[in-house]
């Protein structure tokens, strides 16, 4: 009896967990067209296939909806900065770095540019985790950046300036996709040209901080 209340209490948990990621990727692709304001939560809920009264039982308003959205996609922005090895040689590392942000544009165009949109309004949602939890991963990562270069291992770089000339190197490709293509006639999807944008910014930035 027991083992099949557990049964069934694990499937309605799976079921409800596929249902919230269903929701949050109709509403990932309405936020990042239309952003918070232009966006109706009727709109959310009919790309999501289920009804306005079901999405609202899993998130309570816009707002909320819009919020969790937004931690989702920080997670994913931060996956790679929190990778970023200390135990690596310098150069390996950074090199990585680069590859796997550039990897976070190729795969989620959507979340980069909902992110960078929230930016450019002032982060009004994420602007305590922004203050908090970014900022403090990123000092952790400037520390270990400013070891290598007191050590001789890099140029002398300041950290936060090579980390956000990493970030915006890489997502430029995501945010500015529709600029690149029209440009180059190619996206990330592309095979070649995602090596290709690999091998490019990591020779650029990897050549400007190479220790003399």
């Amino acid at each position: 009896m027991a083992q099949g209340t557990a049964k069934k209490t694990g499937k309605r948990t799976q079921a409800v967990n596929e249902k919230r990621e269903t929701i949050l990727a109709a509403a990932l692709e309405t936020f990042s067209l239309y952003g918070i304001h232009g966006t109706r939560i009727e709109k959310v809920a009919e790309r999501a296939g289920v009804s306005k009264t079901n999405l609202l039982y899993y998130y309570p308003s816009k707002e909320a909806l819009y919020l969790a959205v937004l931690q989702e996609i920080l997670d994913i922005w931060l996956a790679p900065l929190k990778a970023f090895r200390e135990d690596l040689a310098p150069l390996v590392a950074i090199r990585e770095y680069i590859r796997l942000k550039l990897e976070v544009s190729r795969d989620n165009p959507q979340a980069s540019r909902l992110f960078c949109l929230e930016m450019l309004q002032g982060a009004p949602v994420l602007n305590a985790e922004l203050a908090g939890a970014l900022k403090t991963l990123v000092e952790e990562k400037s520390a270990i950046i400013a070891g290598w270069v007191a050590s001789g291992k890099l140029a002398p770089v300041d950290p936060h300036h090579l980390i956000f000339m990493i970030w915006a190197a890489t997502q430029h490709y995501a945010d500015f996709a529709s600029q690149v293509e029209a440009v180059t006639g190619k996206n990330l999807q592309d095979e070649a040209f995602f090596a290709g944008t690999v091998d490019n910014v990591q020779r650029m930035i990897i050549e400007g901080i190479r220790p003399r």
